[in-house]
C-alpha cells in the first residue's frame, strides 16, 4: 500500500536564503578566531594552503601542549600563528597563577590547573598500582613506565634487579 505525501522539495524558508548568502554575518574582531570546531587544513599541513587567514580550516603547527590563556578569554590576536592550543581541553589547561603563587585560588569555577608544588612531585600511588580514578585532574604526578616483557609473559629472571623495577 502506497501513501500519497505532498512534495516538500520546493518549499524554501527565508532563513535558508539568509544562511546561504551569509546575511547579517559580522567579521570577528581578530582573524582566525572562529575555527574552534573546524577540521585541520590538510593543505597547510603539506605546506600548500594559499588562503592564509581566510582559510576556514585550522592551521596547526606542531604539537601544542597547553591551552592559550588569552584564547580562553577570547582575546588571542595570534589566530593560527599562536604557539598555544586553541581548543578547550581540561587535560591541557595552563597552571593557575594564584594557586601556584599563593597556594590558594578564590575562584570556585577556576578552569586552570591547581597544582600543589609539594604533591605534584610525588608519584601517584593509585596510578603506580595501575589505575587512578582522578585521571589527568589528579594532584599527584602520573609517570608512565615501561613494563618488563619477561614479567608480562610470566617470569623475569632478573627478579628485583630488573632494570624496569
Amino acid at each position: 500500500m502506497q501513501e500519497l505525501v505532498a512534495g516538500v522539495e520546493k518549499i524554501r524558508f527565508d532563513l535558508e536564503v539568509d544562511v546561504e548568502q551569509q546575511r547579517g554575518a559580522q567579521p570577528l574582531p581578530f582573524l582566525g578566531m572562529d575555527k574552534l570546531g573546524a577540521a585541520v587544513c590538510e593543505f597547510f599541513h603539506r605546506g600548500l594552503c594559499t588562503k592564509g587567514v581566510q582559510c576556514p580550516f585550522q592551521h596547526v603547527r606542531g604539537e601544542k601542549t597547553v591551552v592559550c590563556k588569552h584564547w580562553l578569554r577570547g582575546l588571542c590576536k595570534e589566530g593560527d600563528g599562536c604557539d598555544f592550543l586553541h581548543e578547550f581541553n581540561v587535560t591541557k589547561m595552563p597552571e593557575c597563577y594564584f594557586y601556584s603563587k599563593f597556594g590558594e585560588c578564590s575562584n570556585k569555577d577556576c578552569p586552570f590547573l591547581h597544582i600543589d608544588a609539594t604533591t605534584s612531585t610525588m608519584g601517584c600511588p593509585s596510578y603506580d598500582r595501575g589505575f587512578c580514578r582522578h585521571g589527568p585532574l589528579c594532584k599527584y604526578k602520573h609517570t608512565r613506565r615501561v613494563m618488563c616483557d619477561n614479567y608480562l609473559v610470566g617470569f623475569c629472571p632478573e627478579g628485583p634487579k630488573c632494570k624496569f623495577m
